[in-house]
């Protein structure tokens, strides 16, 4: 009998704790966060060109810029989450944010082209631990009642950082210099760091008997795994030769050395026995089929826009914007219904309007022109945002504290895995469709082929993932991970 009255005083002490200012600034430290780690890797796209000039470079050596960024971020983002778990996620998380502020600076004032990548990378390595640890902040914050709200405010700012890089890198380097896309990220920085100090909850202090060790092996064999696919996925500007087939042999052979790594070790960086969780295992599974096709309205959208429909380069921002403007309006209210109706039915609602989405960009555009492509993205955004908090909502809501890092770092490194893959994978599947090695100066003709036969594999990526979330929950009712306590 006392159970429940325990846990309803439980829950109206939270609901009250969910209304007062240090939880709401909290959540705006951790919102503020993911905007700029979500900042960071869109806003130098647009500054490459004037950074070739700048240092006399060649396009794929300013490159790197991104790259190195990318690769951080990729490699480190597993890690840096269980890092979280073992020593504190608060200290940890305002270390990457300095770290990330302090880079922003070294980024402005680098004389050299090289010193400057290496900064990027050191920003990289900040945003890495402030994505895989802001999710992880959400169940010591947020009741769970609200827990997907947060996550939809999160993928909300996340779709702000992503959408404001290119217009206002832009807007900076036109009124200011290069430096100043690196330099905005200061002042937010600072803001960022001082809500975190001050508004997020301790790390607990457990006796020093129950700390496990870090493992080390296992850090350095995955981030060597996920650096060179990542590398295999992105050099070569679109070609795949036999530097990139090395490097994904590399990769293959990587997993096979870190699983074996993981099954001796005393204290492993991922317990294998968490990807016996269908839950879990099909929300990774379908986290990165999602972003392989998000990457792909960012790589084909464009030339679709321009040598297919024939818009001017302004205006092909202004369509590509409004994507990301819808994702950033729907994050809250996707968030607020997954709260409302469940996490596990909203993921599978959101992966059927991709699905529709993605069959719209198919013929939408052909019968509409630019009114049949915005319509299609204004069905597939949506759709992502639902699924995005739904899925994170799934994933988060129940797992262990003492997993919350680890768990998070691989939920935000399966979608970095996905766009990675789309970038690669979505843009040759377009360049093959359309016939032709030089997308670019391809006929009209040829372009709207491959823009619709890619959106058709899409389309039918987002029908797999449907069919591992059904799969999934049909299977599964979400029993516990690994170090969960009944």
């Amino acid at each position: 009998m006392l159970k429940p009255i325990i846990a309803g005083r439980d829950e109206a002490v939270a609901g009250r704790a969910e209304r007062t200012p240090s939880v709401q600034l909290a959540l705006a430290g951790l919102s503020l966060s993911m905007l700029l780690s979500s900042l960071g890797t869109s806003i130098a796209n647009v500054g490459l060109p004037t950074l070739a000039q700048a240092f006399s470079a060649s396009f794929q050596e300013v490159q790197w810029i991104v790259l190195a960024y990318l690769l951080a971020i990729t490699t480190l983002i597993v890690s840096v989450g269980r890092l979280g778990d073992i020593t504190g996620r608060r200290r940890l998380l305002l270390a990457g944010i300095f770290l990330f502020t302090v880079a922003s600076v070294l980024c402005g004032v680098a004389p050299t082209l090289w010193l400057l990548i290496a900064a990027r990378a050191a920003q990289g390595l900040g945003a890495a631990i402030m994505m895989a640890l802001t999710m992880a902040f959400v169940g010591e914050t947020i009741p769970k009642a609200k827990t997907g709200s947060a996550m939809g405010l999160l993928g909300t700012m996340s779709a702000i950082g992503t959408a404001l890089g290119p217009s206002l890198g832009g807007v900076l380097i036109a009124g200011f210099s290069w430096r100043a896309i690196f330099l905005v990220n200061v002042p937010l920085g600072l803001l960022t760091f001082l809500l975190a100090y001050r508004y997020l909850p301790g790390d607990a202090q457990g006796p020093k008997t129950e700390r496990v060790g870090f493992d080390n092996v296992g850090t350095l064999l995955l981030a060597l795994t996920l650096g060179a696919y990542a590398l295999a996925m992105t050099i070569g500007r679109g070609s795949f030769g036999p530097l990139n087939v090395a490097l994904l042999l590399a990769a293959v052979f990587g997993v096979g050395l870190f699983v074996l790594a993981e099954a001796r070790v005393a204290s492993p960086l991922i317990q294998l026995a968490t990807f016996r969780d269908p839950v879990l295992s099909a929300s990774l599974a379908m986290n990165a089929l999602v972003s392989t096709v998000m990457m792909a309205t960012l790589v084909v959208g464009p030339f679709y826009l321009s040598r297919a429909l024939g818009l001017d380069e302004a205006l092909v921002g202004i369509v590509m914007s409004i994507g990301p403007i819808i994702s950033a309006l729907s994050g809250v209210l996707a968030g607020r219904v997954v709260d409302r109706l469940g996490a596990p039915f909203m993921v599978i609602v959101g992966l059927i309007a991709m699905a529709a989405g993605s069959f719209a960009l198919t013929v939408l555009p052909a019968l509409f022109g630019i009114a049949g492509y915005i319509a299609a993205i204004a069905v597939l955004t949506p759709g992502y945002q639902l699924f995005q908090a739904a899925n994170n909502t799934a994933v988060m809501m129940d797992v262990h504290p003492d997993q919350r890092g680890v768990i998070s770092g691989m939920l935000s490194l399966s979608r970095n895995l996905g766009l990675i893959t789309g970038a690669s994978v979505m843009g040759a599947v377009f360049a093959f469709a359309s016939m032709t090695t030089d997308i670019t100066t391809a006929h009209p003709e040829a372009v709207a082929t491959g823009m619709q036969i890619a959106f058709a594999v899409a389309a039918i990526l987002i029908v797999v993932a449907l069919a591992i979330a059904v799969g999934s929950r049909a299977t599964a009712t979400h029993p516990p991970l690994p170090g969960d306590v009944s």
